[in-house]
C-alpha cells in the first residue's frame, strides 16, 4: 500500500514539474501577437467595430494572433508606418508605394476585381453642378496624402486652373459630415467610404465627380514578419470568400473578396510620380 501511495505521489510530482516547465517555457516564449494597422479613413471606434470581428476571424482561421491598431489621423498613421509600427497594414495605394521603399512593406493581398475611385461630393440641394462651381471655395479633404480622396481631386482642380483652399479634417467621415452641415460646399472622399457612411449623412449628399480607377488599397507586411506567417494569413484572407461568415465580414467593409497581390500591381500609382510625402 505504501509503495502504491509513493508511486502515485511521485507521478503527481512529475506531472506538476512538467506543467511548471511548460509554464516557464511559455513565459519565456509567449505567443507572438502581430499588430494590424488600419488607415483611419473613419473614426477609431467605427474602424474597431468593422475590422475587429474580421481580424478575430482571421486569427482563428490562420492561427496567427492579430491585434487591431490605427491612428488618430491619417498623418499620424503615415508617421507610424514610416517607423514600422505595424506588422501588417491596410494602406492606401500611395501610402503603399512610399512604404514599399522605406521601411520596406511588401503587399500580399488586395480587394479582387476592384479599382479605387476618388470623388467630390456636395449636398443634394447644392446648386453646384460641375467642378468649375468650386472655384474660390474652401474644400474639405481627409489629409494631404490621402490618395484618391485628396491627391487626385486636388490635382484635377489644379489641372483645370480652379483656385481653391484645402482644409484637412483627418478622416473621410469628417469630410462627409462637414459638407452635410454646411461647413464646406464640397469635399473629397472615395466611393467605398461614401457607401459605408451613416445613411443619415449619405442620403443628404450626392457625387459631383469621380476620378479614373486605380489599383486599390494594399494589405502589406513589414519585412520583419516571417514569410510563412504572411503566407498563412494571405491564404486565410483569400479563403474568406468561400465561407458565408467570411463574406459577411468583408461585406461590412464594402468588399466582396480578396486576392493575392504583388508589388508590381501598384506601378500605375508609381507612374503618377506623386511627391506628397517625399519629406
Amino acid at each position: 500500500m505504501l509503495r502504491k501511495v509513493s508511486g502515485l505521489f511521485l507521478a503527481a510530482v512529475t506531472i506538476m514539474a512538467g506543467m511548471l516547465d511548460v509554464y516557464a517555457e511559455n513565459q519565456d516564449n509567449p505567443k507572438k501577437v502581430y499588430t494590424f494597422g488600419i488607415v483611419p479613413q473613419q473614426s477609431a471606434s467605427r474602424l474597431a467595430e468593422q475590422w475587429g470581428p474580421l481580424l478575430e476571424y482571421l486569427s482563428d482561421k490562420s492561427g496567427i494572433e492579430l491585434r487591431f491598431k490605427t491612428a488618430p489621423s491619417i498623418p499620424k498613421f503615415e508617421e507610424r508606418f514610416a517607423l514600422g509600427d505595424y506588422d501588417f497594414s491596410y494602406m492606401n495605394p500611395y501610402h503603399y508605394v512610399v512604404a514599399s521603399e522605406s521601411p520596406g512593406y511588401q503587399a500580399f493581398a488586395k480587394v479582387a476585381d476592384k479599382k479605387i475611385r476618388g470623388i467630390f461630393i456636395v449636398r443634394k440641394d447644392s446648386e453646384i453642378s460641375n467642378l468649375e462651381g468650386l472655384s474660390g471655395a474652401t474644400l474639405a479633404f481627409p489629409s494631404p496624402a490621402a490618395f484618391a480622396a485628396s491627391i487626385l481631386p486636388r490635382s484635377e482642380l489644379k489641372n483645370r486652373g480652379i483656385n481653391f483652399t484645402p482644409k484637412y479634417v483627418n478622416s473621410h467621415d469628417s469630410v462627409y459630415r462637414g459638407v452635410v452641415t454646411g461647413l464646406f460646399p464640397s469635399g473629397g472622399g472615395i466611393v467605398r467610404t461614401f457607401n459605408l457612411v451613416n445613411p443619415d449623412v449619405r442620403d443628404k449628399l450626392k457625387v459631383l465627380w469621380k476620378t479614373p480607377g486605380y489599383t486599390p488599397h494594399a494589405f502589406a507586411a513589414h519585412p520583419r514578419v516571417p514569410d510563412d506567417i504572411v503566407k498563412r494569413l494571405r491564404a486565410a484572407m483569400i479563403e474568406m470568400g468561400d465561407y458565408e461568415r467570411g463574406r459577411t465580414l468583408l461585406n461590412v467593409l464594402g468588399m466582396k473578396r480578396l486576392e493575392e497581390a504583388k508589388d508590381g500591381d501598384w506601378d500605375d500609382i508609381r507612374q503618377l510620380n506623386i511627391q506628397e510625402l517625399d519629406n
